[in-house]
Parts: C-alpha cells; sequence; structure tokens
C-alpha cells in the first residue's frame, strides 16, 4: 500500500487526472473511499470523530489490521487526520479533513440512496434468483 514516488501536478492549469486511465493516481483514492472498509470508515468518521476501538466497533466486522491499513490510506490521501495525544494511556483520533467531510458527504448520500431502496434491490435479486433457479 506504501508508494515511494513522489507525484506531482502540472502547472498549465489543466487537471492530467483522469480516473479512466491505468497510470492514474486518481485511481488509488478512489479506490481508498469506495472499497467496503473505507467508505465504511468514512461513513463513520462522518458522524464524528472517533478513536480506533470506537470506529472498530462501529464499522462491524473490520479487523484491526484491515481498519489500520485503511486509516493509513485514507490519511495519506489527506482525508482523515489522525491525532495522538500524550497522554497516559496514549490516545489517538481520528476525524474527516475538509476533503474527507465533502467526499464523505457524498458517499453518505450514496449510502441514504442504496438502504432507501434495499425493498427493491430485495425484489430484484428474488427474481433473479428465482429465474435462474437450476
Amino acid at each position: 500500500m506504501a508508494q515511494t514516488a513522489t507525484e506531482s501536478v502540472p502547472e498549465d492549469g489543466e487537471s492530467p487526472f483522469d480516473v479512466f486511465s491505468r497510470q492514474c493516481p486518481s485511481r488509488g483514492t478512489l479506490e481508498h473511499v469506495t472499497g467496503r472498509w473505507g467508505s465504511l470508515t468514512l461513513g463513520a468518521l462522518y458522524e464524528s470523530g472517533a478513536r480506533f476501538n470506537e470506529l472498530r466497533r462501529r464499522v462491524d466486522g473490520v479487523s484491526e489490521k484491515m481498519l489500520s491499513q485503511t486509516l493509513h490510506a485514507l490519511e495519506r490521501d489527506g482525508l482523515v487526520h489522525r491525532e495522538a495525544r500524550l497522554t497516559n494511556p496514549p490516545r489517538v483520533d481520528y476525524d474527516l479533513t475538509a476533503l474527507g467531510r465533502q467526499v464523505a458527504g457524498r458517499l453518505m448520500d450514496l449510502i441514504q440512496l442504496v438502504e432507501g431502496r434495499m425493498p427493491e434491490v430485495v425484489e430484484a435479486r428474488n427474481r433473479y434468483d428465482a429465474a435462474h433457479e437450476a
């Protein structure tokens, strides 16, 4: 997941980014945002900032390792802010950056749309399964 090459943005004013291009770095960010754990983590942080274990409880089913990797990727992309506090015991808080809030807001719109239309999805699945039984 770690990337060592330095990425840059051309100064000509035109956007060099095209998510449909195999070489485009925006693909990685889109993957981080729309992957199962990334989208759920952003959604959980959209509600409020949280500590690691609070996030782990909120994002049911994510392992400690996957949540840690997800948070690192989202922090690297500038979507999540990590703040380590020198208390006893040490405390680490996670929150969305301004960019992270904007991305998570749009993601939450999609989540709410999907949740709201689930009766139709369940119906479609049942029809499909009935038509494709062996």
